[in-house]
């Protein structure tokens, strides 16, 4: 335990109502830890401790005063305690925050005082908190020595905005406003659904942006404030990311008031879907069905997006969003405990025709959808039998990103190889105001998008199951072939494959690579010069693709840098798979299938093998492998491992170098759940 005892800094002693008073009792960010397993590679090896005790003298507080802090990488639950008294608690976020708390009368004492942060339970969480100090004034009071009025056009006209207000250090500053009427607040972050905000401040410099999600500009502006002093701004916004005829939809919008974990009350959530500028939120709390509509229009934001009714059907056994239900549609049974019964109450229950499967890879009530001792990641195979009742599938999840950001799109891809036809969803699974963004990352669906209050939800559902999206998380990419074709098309068999692909963002993304993928294996790369970095179309090239043997799914793949200034921070990972965090901005597009054996069907590299081992059988397949790719390798050995005949990899080997590759990561994946199930099984 660390213990530190400061003197006073100032010669004028802390009592009574006497002039305003800021005593410095700790000026270091201290690193704590419980437990001995470092969280992040970027922490050191070694903590200070578990907790830290700061010790000071005092007098008694005769009224309320605050106890300022500074914060980062909160995940856990820290109790922040004065005297063997809780004073709060640290919020659970992972951004730089200056945080203030009250200090109710009489809780000081004459003497020596005690401050303690801790805390509760014992897993692995590194954070940095300090920078303490002690103000004799009411929180109220602190945050108010001088205001600030803001406010945000798009072309002259007032605009729902994201405020991001941070002091000279960098952190989130919390100001004087409070949630409430236009508002939705927290520390650092004010959204606004009409554009303007008037808020209190310490004397200070602070920098304040403007921002309304992925596809507009930012807008900035240092104000200098004295005591006393009234800072009036203007800042202008614009789109910047030039994507007509889609629509913006957040597929996984949970609030508060309804799901009963986060921090965004249903008022608060119609704010931030306006400020990020999510034309088309399904709402998705748990095991319930909820109607932003009547609320949305109260609250006059109604014309600014379309308000879909869903519900995350939170089950043992997986988490399903589904839409679009009625209000008064009965629940689906989320007690049942295999895909199958669930998927059947979910279509007896409801109007639902998208399912979602959501976060695949993570864990909740000990299941795992996509976990190594069910799935083998390289072939899509399911080892408990299960069929997946769901028509898509969660790529990118903002508020539970993955270790390996590429993850979930190779088990899509496997999906898509096996003849799971899954659309893919990028969605925020936001429950809060500021911690993760809602629509954060978000899907893209082909509609007619003229007026966001009057969106045809079922043009866009029928759009949606047909494949017509672009997944974005700080990215888009588009991809046309042969001039006319896109996401969720089957091109007809030609001569040549023409493939152009453009790379969208705003001006405060970068880009550096876009990928082509054919059944998942990446055959074309493009680098994106830093220099590239302006708004709108980051990068755009075409590749001519010689005619495929058989029938392929295209998807194109943007990536860069990943956004950590805190008007727009990408999250660590949800469920670390390592302590190195690479954090990555992405933009996908949906699948594009070339009809290459021109049956006019969509032909998995699943159905190829099938067919080639009825054909030849098991002696004889692998050679006739050679004039398929690596995709119709992977499954053809999941087919002859199915009838336990052992791999011949000198046969692959002779096969080519697709067929060799193909065996050998199957026989890789299929050792990780052998080992995964015999865990399993202790």
């Amino acid at each position: 335990m660390n213990r530190y005892l400061l003197p006073l800094l100032f010669a004028v002693a802390l009592m009574g109502t006497a002039s305003a008073t800021e005593r410095v009792l700790d000026t270091k960010l201290h690193h704590l830890r419980v437990g001995a397993e470092r969280e992040w590679a970027d922490f050191p090896p070694m903590a200070e401790g578990p907790s830290l005790t700061v010790r000071f003298q005092a007098e008694r507080n005769p009224g309320e005063w605050t106890l300022r802090l500074r914060q980062q990488d909160v995940r856990l639950t820290w109790k922040v305690l004065l005297n063997g008294k809780e004073l709060g608690r640290l919020p659970n976020d992972e951004n730089d925050t200056i945080l203030y708390l009250p200090v109710p009368t009489g809780q000081l004492i004459t003497g020596e005082n005690m401050l303690t942060i801790e805390q509760m339970g014992k897993a692995s969480d590194d954070i940095r908190v300090g920078a303490i100090t002690l103000d004799n004034r009411p929180v109220a009071q602190a945050l108010s020595e001088a205001s600030v009025e803001i406010d945000v056009t798009e072309a002259g006209k007032p605009i729902p905005c994201r405020l991001t207000v941070v002091n000279a250090d960098g952190a989130l500053m919390t100001t004087g406003a409070k949630s409430g009427g236009a508002l939705a607040v927290r520390p650092g972050v004010i959204y606004t659904s009409t554009g303007k905000a008037r808020f209190g401040l310490p004397a200070g410099d602070y920098t304040i942006y403007a921002g309304r999600g992925f596809a507009y500009s930012l807008d900035s502006v240092l104000v200098k404030l004295r005591p006393g002093d009234v800072a009036k701004k203007s800042l202008a916004i614009r789109k910047e990311v030039p994507i007509a005829g889609y629509v913006s939809s957040d597929t996984h919008v949970h609030t508060l008031t309804h799901s009963g974990h986060g921090d965004s009350t249903i008022e608060e959530r119609m704010i931030t879907l306006a400020g990020e500028e999510i034309e088309l939120p399904i709402t998705t709390d748990h095991n319930k069905h909820i109607d932003f509509d009547p609320l949305a229009i109260k609250m006059g934001v109604r014309r600014y997006f379309t308000p879909v009714v869903g519900n995350e059907v939170t089950t043992s056994f997986g988490h399903f969003n589904i839409f679009p239900v009625r209000a008064d549609d009965p629940i689906p049974d989320f007690k049942l405990n295999d895909w199958k019964s669930i998927g059947a109450s979910i279509r007896k229950s409801t109007t639902a025709k998208v399912i979602i499967l959501n976060h695949p890879r993570d864990l909740h009530s000990g299941f795992r959808p996509f976990g190594p001792e069910r799935f083998v990641a390289v072939s899509g195979e399911r080892l408990d039998g299960w069929e997946l009742p769901a028509n898509a599938m969660e790529v990118v999840n903002s508020g539970a990103q993955q270790s390996d950001y590429m993850r979930l799109f190779h088990d899509w891809f496997a999906l898509l190889n096996r003849g799971v036809i899954l659309t893919p969803v990028g969605a925020s699974d936001s429950h809060d105001v500021s911690r993760f963004f809602v629509g954060q990352a978000r899907t893209y669906i082909r509609v007619h998008d003229d007026d966001p209050g009057k969106i045809d939800v079922q043009a866009a559902v029928a759009s949606f199951l047909q494949g017509r999206v672009m997944v974005s998380c700080g990215l888009l990419a588009e991809i046309t072939v042969n001039g006319k074709y896109g996401p969720g098309d089957l091109v007809p068999a030609s001569d040549e494959v023409k493939v152009a692909v453009r790379v969208l963002g705003p001006d405060w993304v970068k880009a550096d690579k876009v990928e082509l993928y054919a059944n998942g294996r990446k055959i074309r790369e493009a680098r994106i010069a830093p220099e590239d970095g302006k708004p709108g179309v980051k990068w755009a090239g075409a590749w001519t693709l010689p005619r495929f043997r058989h029938d392929v799914h295209l998807v194109a793949i943007a990536s860069g840098p990943g956004v950590t200034e805190l008007y727009w921070p990408i999250a660590r990972p949800y469920q670390p798979t390592s302590p190195k965090v690479q954090r990555r901005v992405i933009g996908a597009t949906g699948a594009v299938w070339i009809d290459a054996d021109g049956d006019g069907q969509r032909t998995s590299a699943f159905i190829y093998a099938q067919r080639l081992l009825k054909t030849h059988g098991p002696q004889k397949v692998i050679a006739a492998l050679a004039d398929h790719d690596e995709a119709v390798a992977v499954q053809t050995a999941s087919l002859l491992n199915a009838q336990g005949i052992k791999l011949d990899l000198d046969a692959a080997r002779k096969a080519g170098d697709h067929v060799e590759r193909g065996f050998q990561a199957f026989a890789e994946a299929w050792r990780d759940s052998e080992v995964a199930r015999t865990k399993l099984k202790r």
